[in-house]
């Protein structure tokens, strides 16, 4: 019989895809993960893993073994939650993640709101990258997360909360963008300051900018929005903002030109993620309504 340990190892190996960093999230030496995952392919009479000098790879049974692990652990998470707590998630610890070009202007408004409304919660922050968030939320690690949608996997279910529009952020004495209007052609890969890599806002700012040849891109990347916005300032290059971060400077940015674009207007749509087999419906659904209530401008 299978182990949740067994599910456990298994389930970081097959995200890691490296004995080493799967064991060393699990705590446990090489060794010991190593011989866990072969008891479980005796078991099941299958190989789950390829092991090579290329590196590890899961078989075709190993990667549906990997989803299903996944669900075996999701749902004991939540079911010990459930029994234990016996309360409402807004009525014990509710683990929170949120993207990092989401939350230095969203949660300001929103923690003291939840905490005036719901005092009996206690929020566990966790800051990082959608891919970081995403498995931490399947794996039941955390209870919800605020990102920018689409996100796509099979234990999870999302809500679509509001458009959060993309602003062009020039240099104020720039003659490259005359007027207000921003027009993505003029955005050229030699000026364009980004987040580094992993950032899904990146990527978004990319496919706005659909002409910019990625290949002439800046190795520079940003950990911050505040530091893109600093280095437009400085006259270092344009970026691209969302309106979630100028709304937060108060609608404006010292030495900073700000140029909206013409419809249809590019937007990043802020959402909320949570585990399929979560219970307490009632409470996501007055999460996301807080939220929609906090965002900037409301």
């Amino acid at each position: 019989m299978l182990s949740t340990r067994q599910l456990r190892y298994f389930e970081a190996l097959s995200r890691h895809l490296h004995f080493g960093r799967a064991a060393e999230e699990c705590a446990v030496t090489q060794p010991a993960l190593s011989m866990q995952i072969r008891e479980m392919e005796e078991v099941l009479g299958v190989r789950l893993v390829e092991r090579g000098r290329a590196g590890v790879r899961l078989t075709a049974v190993g990667e549906e073994a990997a989803e299903r692990a996944r669900g075996v652990l999701c749902a004991i998470a939540d079911m010990e939650r459930t029994i234990r707590d016996r309360r409402r998630l807004l009525e014990g610890r509710l683990r929170l993640g949120v993207i990092a070009s989401i939350a230095p202007y969203l949660l300001p408004r929103l923690l003291p709101e939840m905490a005036r409304r719901y005092p009996g919660v206690e929020i566990a922050l966790r800051e990082s990258q959608t891919e970081y968030l995403v498995a931490e939320l399947a794996h039941g690690d955390l209870d919800l997360v605020v990102l920018s949608l689409p996100v796509e996997h099979p234990a999870l279910d999302c809500a679509a909360l509001f458009e959060d529009a993309f602003v062009l952020a020039v240099p104020e004495a720039s003659p490259d963008f005359p007027g207000d209007i921003a027009a993505a052609d003029l955005i050229l890969a030699d000026h364009l300051l980004l987040l580094e890599d992993g950032h899904c806002f990146r990527d978004q700012a990319l496919n706005v900018c659909r002409k910019v040849d990625e290949k002439r891109l800046r190795r520079f990347g940003a950990s911050s929005l505040s530091t893109l916005a600093q280095l437009v300032a400085n006259g270092q290059g344009i970026t691209l903002l969302p309106e979630m971060f100028v709304a937060s400077e108060g609608g404006r940015i010292a030495r900073v030109r700000l140029l909206r674009f013409p419809d249809p207007v590019p937007t990043r749509t802020i959402g909320l993620v949570w585990r399929r087999t979560l219970p307490y419906r009632e409470d996501v659904e007055a999460v996301a309504a807080m939220i929609k209530e906090c965002r900037w401008g409301a």
